[in-house]
């Protein structure tokens, strides 16, 4: 209900403006202009896309290393929305007794991006369709690993970071004892900080209730 009201709000207030919320070739109702983000802000903070700090990143979709090798954001920096940043940092607190940390690929991904990610891998299970968009084109989506604090090594997963196979899937049977729980340690832990899990990444969390969250293709550029 209340992104009902959201949606709404912007439709009045940029139809005062002579503006619409535009809907792209899918249909899809996507935030891109700076001044509609801000009006969503105002509204309700929650829909801040909060620049991640105090947790180790790896941003590698900002480089050329990785799946479609080019670089797709012009620099390393992660959002996301101020609610999965209050969760990411309250696990972060509860990890460093252990002597681990999170380390987060990717958050926030501009729309634009999801569409050159599916030029290269057209494939639901590993990349998402630019005719539904993400729970990462949302703000609400998490890729993410854990690491050992003062190593900054990361636990054994299975496989790496973005492999697109059935290695990834949560259900594999194909890893180490000690992969499987480390993958069942990030579950546990991400469930329970009000996450749920993308069967076919270990890697990729989204936040219960993603979908109050607007698409967004609103660049980093205009986020910093």
């Amino acid at each position: 209900m209340k992104n009902l009201f959201i949606l709404c709000f912007l439709t009045l207030t940029f139809a005062a403006n002579g503006q619409e919320i535009p809907l792209n070739k899918y249909g899809l109702a996507v935030v891109q202009d700076t001044l509609q983000y801000q009006a969503m802000i105002k509204y309700d903070p929650d829909q801040e896309l909060v620049r991640v700090t105090g947790i180790p990143i790896d941003v590698r979709y900002a480089t050329d290393s990785n799946f479609t090798g080019k670089a797709l954001y012009p620099y390393a920096a992660v959002y996301v929305r101020r609610p999965v940043y209050e969760e990411l940092v309250r696990l972060q607190q509860w990890l460093a007794p252990m002597g681990l940390s999170v380390k987060i690929f990717d958050g926030y991904r501009p729309y634009r991006v999801t569409e050159k990610m599916w030029e290269v891998v057209p494939d639901e299970r590993y990349a998402a369709n630019p005719r539904k968009g993400s729970g990462h084109n949302r703000g609400a989506a998490v890729d993410l690993t854990f690491i050992y604090t003062k190593t900054g090594k990361e636990l054994d997963m299975g496989t790496p970071y973005d492999e697109f196979s059935e290695k990834a899937h949560h259900g594999s049977d194909n890893i180490s004892a000690e992969a499987a729980g480390n993958r069942r340690l990030i579950f546990d832990l991400m469930m329970a900080y009000g996450f749920v899990p993308l069967e076919s990444e270990w890697w990729h969390y989204a936040l219960k209730g993603a979908s109050k969250f607007p698409l967004m293709d609103i660049p980093f550029e205009h986020l910093r």
